[in-house]
């Protein structure tokens, strides 16, 4: 089922489910006419509303079985609904990029959270602002930098608090009292009637921070879903045979992956806390942001189903059903807030017949979500839970009510659309294409035959393996190109939407399979993206690495993730003493300068001992591993660009010293230290060029 390794170069996502995969969310409701004339150029207020991993299968104008959304189906009534709208990566910072650059991640520069959006580029609020517009942003930014391109701003600062958030302003930082939805609703608001200039044309983004995790619902929504369990996915117990074997890695499960206390809100027992890992660590930090009214009404929601939990003590997959239970009504109240705010600002619109007959209104979330699908939570596979994105945009006056389409639609079209309506030249380095033709013939029109996505952040949080492909609407293709997991999937949505069972080596799909990767080419070649290109198996052990590709006698690595690398393996291990000595000019940057020389021992999968050397904050480091520090000092004067690495192993000594200009760093090597048998490169989020690693025998 899952093929070999092989040379060809793929590299196209894109969307759509068939027919059959779509037909249980059509609206019965018929069209009704909108009144005649072009919307290009049309100049229509923009209010973007856009949430944090919305599922469309969380909404009921897209067939939710287990929620009602009327708030945003009141913009389905009154629009169009996008059946097959998808991000083209499905994680929250660069979906939020692609949609301000009308480009793909590599292009934007924004390939995984925890990058810093380069706010210098052309952005589609840019272009509007010089088009006339006025320009605001409120709520979730999550792109690190400051916004630009905005008359307004106020953001949370990263994912930001759902109690008492503290938010980020051009004249700088203050916590404002309630909850983060109502909060960011009323600040949209209150631009809308005070804010904004009435003579010009506006665009209002308005972004929320729900349903994002750790799903922390409202006031006035913890009381929902007491009643009844929600309907399980079918899929809830997936064993993922069918698929590659990145599936199984995940880590991104009901069963073993949610906190029981950061997630899933119990209260810890006194001994409990004298053990907490990882975000459950945290969980008391963000009760203790709530006011004491706030407390209470947290804790009277939770306490009787945490005290029966206490009780039954359930297990095995009485204990999976018992968190998928509890994780699910939490999203679904954070959910429902969102629904609210919708029909508050829709409202607000309505009862002015100025406002309403002028304004488009967009809903829309960064990308899909696991509500429990193959037993994950979650995002960043191109499975279609995850890359299908919410999209419905409402106009009465000039777009006809109550209709849907299934023409294909990607994030990097929202910039075009913007700009198309309101008259301003689309730049000709877009990715993207306007979807006014769908808006205008949502039966009839088409602008795309396929999609491209490409997944980056590899070996980093939820352990998605990096992955790229093309999707036409009813075929899916997918590339897995780290060395440890090198190989294909295709799926077949109309006889297999649920994505079980790959169908790459079955040979009545030939055909398809061969067309679908001339797509994914194609796509890799029109939108410029060389990257997932690993270094033809030059390196054996490859993790947050984007490419790797030859340059002269050494190489380009373009990381793009906390310390990326790329190892190769030794002809044989190094002798008792040795130095081995490269150099790396830093060529871009999406987070810290820092560029590094590895060494693995035998077990070396995860690179157990690495040497750093930190250019951007001038800090030379010695790590086992990447969070274990053996020693670090300040080394100012390093040139930022250019950086020398020499490291120097004595076993005997058991010294470890690294050298960087003129500074020197040394650290005692652990005793357990194993063979190394693998040598390589890294870099923090940094495109840079290495030279080779010249070893000399002491």
């Amino acid at each position: 089922m899952f093929p070999p390794r092989t040379s060809v170069a793929v590299g196209l996502i894109s969307a759509a489910i068939a027919a059959a995969v779509i037909a249980g969310c059509r609206s019965a409701t018929p069209p009704h006419a909108a009144r005649p004339g072009p919307l290009a150029g049309s100049r229509p207020n923009i209010v973007f509303i856009f949430s944090d991993d919305h599922a469309p299968h969380a909404i009921s104008a897209y067939g939710s079985r287990i929620n009602r959304t009327p708030n945003i189906d009141r913009i389905a009534a009154s629009g169009v609904t996008f059946d097959r709208c998808y991000c083209g990566n499905s994680i929250c910072g660069p979906s939020r990029a692609a949609i301000l650059t009308g480009k793909h991640a590599h292009a934007n520069g924004f390939m995984r959270n925890g990058n810093d959006f380069d706010g210098t580029q052309p952005t589609f609020p840019k272009h509007l602002r010089r088009a006339g517009y006025q320009t605001a942003m409120i709520g979730k930014w999550h792109l690190t930098s400051d916004p630009t391109g905005f008359d307004h701003w106020e953001v949370l600062p990263g994912q930001g608090s759902y109690y008492n958030p503290d938010f980020r302003t051009p004249g700088g930082r203050h916590r404002r009292e309630g909850y983060c939805t109502d909060l960011v609703t009323e600040m949209a608001l209150d631009w809308l009637r005070d804010g904004r200039d009435a003579s010009r044309p506006f665009l209002l983004m308005c972004q929320h921070k729900a349903p994002h995790r750790s799903w922390m619902p409202g006031p006035e929504e913890l009381g929902l879903y007491r009643d009844a369990p929600i309907p399980e996915p079918a899929t809830l117990f997936d064993d993922y045979a069918g698929r590659g074997p990145a599936a199984p890695l995940h880590e991104m499960g009901i069963r073993d992956h949610l906190t029981m206390f950061y997630d899933l809100k119990l209260v810890p027992t006194a001994g409990e806390r004298e053990s907490l890992e990882g975000a459950d660590t945290v969980w008391k930090s963000r009760l203790e942001r709530m006011t004491p009214e706030q407390r209470a009404a947290w804790d009277r929601a939770f306490a009787a189903e945490n005290a029966a939990f206490r009780r039954t003590n359930p297990t095995g997959d009485a204990l999976v059903r018992w968190k998928y239970q509890r994780y699910i009504k939490n999203y679904l109240r954070c959910v429902a807030g969102v629904d609210k705010s919708v029909g508050r600002i829709l409202d607000h619109i309505d009862a002015d017949p100025a406002l309403r007959a002028n304004t488009i209104v967009i809903y829309c979330s960064d990308q899909g979500f696991y509500l429990g699908d193959h037993g994950w939570f979650d995002k960043r596979w191109m499975y279609e839970e995850s890359m299908r994105m919410p999209l419905l945009v409402r106009w009465p006056e000039r777009i006809a009510s109550g209709t849907r389409t299934t023409a294909l639609a990607q994030n990097i079209d929202f910039a075009a659309t913007f700009l198309d309506l309101a008259g301003a030249p689309i730049p000709a380095d877009l990715h993207g294409t306007s979807l006014v033709p769908v808006l205008e013939d949502p039966a009839g029109a088409t602008v795309h035959d396929a999609l491209y996505y490409h997944y980056y952040e590899s070996h980093a949080t939820h352990n998605v393996a990096a992955h790229y492909g093309v999707h036409d609407g009813r075929y899916k293709l997918l590339r897995f190109y780290e060395p440890e997991h090198d190989y294909w999937e295709l799926f077949d949505l109309q006889r297999d939407p649920d994505e079980l069972r790959s169908v790459w080596s079955d040979p009545d799909y030939a055909a398809i399979r061969q067309r679908l990767e001339r797509q994914l080419v194609a796509l890799r070649t029109r939108y410029g993206d060389d990257t997932g290109v690993l270094g033809d198996g030059a390196f054996d052990v490859i993790a947050g690495v984007a490419s790797a590709t030859p340059d002269g006698d050494g190489w380009r690595i373009d990381g793009n993730a906390t310390m990326g690398y790329a190892l190769r393996p030794l002809a044989e291990p190094l002798p008792a003493r040795a130095t081995l000595r490269t150099t790396a000019v830093i060529e871009s940057t999406r987070g810290p300068r820092t560029v590094a020389l590895l060494l693995a021992t035998e077990d070396g999968a995860r690179a157990p001992l690495r040497f750093e050397v930190h250019v951007g904050d001038g800090e030379l480091a010695i790590r086992r591993e990447r969070r274990t520090a053996l020693a670090d000092r300040a080394a100012p004067g390093i040139d930022p660009t250019r950086v020398e690495i020499a490291a120097t192993i004595d076993r005997s000594a058991r010294r470890l010293t690294l050298r960087s200009a003129d500074h020197t760093l040394h650290a005692d090597l652990p005793a357990d230290l194993g063979a190394i048998t693998r040598i390589g490169y890294g870099t923090d989020n940094t495109a840079a060029r290495f030279g080779p690693i010249r070893i000399a025998r002491d």
